[in-house]
């Protein structure tokens, strides 16, 4: 090939190869073994600290529920089989670790008061079904109910926390007896007192009665209120 038409030959592939050159720079690298190496590893700190987090709210759950009303982050921490250290960089304070306590709680407990009565019946049968439904309720609750009273005073959270369960419960009193919407705002205010909470917690401390007993005494004080009205 003459000179000449080599160098005119070079001339029209020199683009071509340009192009090539280009779009293989844009081409990714391949991950390699080191970096598989240090996505694992990132994947198994998360992984770690989830289930650290996880035991620490498991932790306080057994501890409250145990009647540990005030538990500390070394006896939490100590439970869960983590350093203190280890709470705090999940938690920033003691009522945060609350709030996760609480929120796994109420996943745990609330679907128990979207339950209405099974189907229409006696007033007796409607209050009998309420009743056993409050005491599966409150007996779950009652330690974490009375743990959080004693902090409450001092948390946004804790309070507003009580707001929601209480009107929660009155919700789920008006799924079982949707006829007090329309009766006196006394006598709603009087069937909400008698199947509170604090009802419960007074029968099953300060008069000392067993969840048979207290349940009956609630069941014998809703239905001499609801007999007039409602029977």
């Amino acid at each position: 090939m003459r000179e000449r038409e080599r160098v005119a030959l070079l001339l029209i592939l020199r683009p071509r190869w340009s192009n090539c050159s280009r779009a293989y720079a844009k081409i990714a690298p391949m991950a390699g073994p080191s970096d598989i190496a240090a996505a694992d590893r990132a994947d198994g700190r998360i992984q770690r600290s989830e289930r650290s987090r996880e035991a620490i709210v498991n932790a306080i759950l057994e501890l409250v529920e145990e009647g540990d009303q005030r538990p500390t982050a070394e006896r939490v921490a100590e439970r869960a089989g983590v350093g203190i250290r280890t709470v705090f960089r999940h938690f920033s304070d003691m009522e945060g670790l609350y709030a996760a306590m609480n929120e796994r709680l109420r996943s745990q407990i609330l679907p128990l008061l979207r339950m209405g009565p099974g189907e229409e019946g006696s007033l007796e049968e409607r209050v009998a079904d309420f009743i056993e439904a409050r005491c599966t309720f409150f007996e779950r609750l009652l330690p974490f109910w009375r743990s959080s009273n004693l902090f409450r005073w001092r948390s946004a959270f804790l309070q507003a926390d009580h707001v929601a369960t209480s009107r929660d419960l009155r919700n789920h009193l008006l799924l079982f007896f949707p006829e007090l919407r329309d009766v006196s705002t006394d006598l709603l205010e009087a069937v909400d007192w008698v199947s509170s909470l604090e009802g419960w917690d007074r029968l099953r401390t300060e008069q000392r009665l067993g969840r048979a007993r207290a349940a009956v005494v609630q069941r014998v004080a809703l239905e001499a209120l609801l007999r007039d009205e409602l029977g």
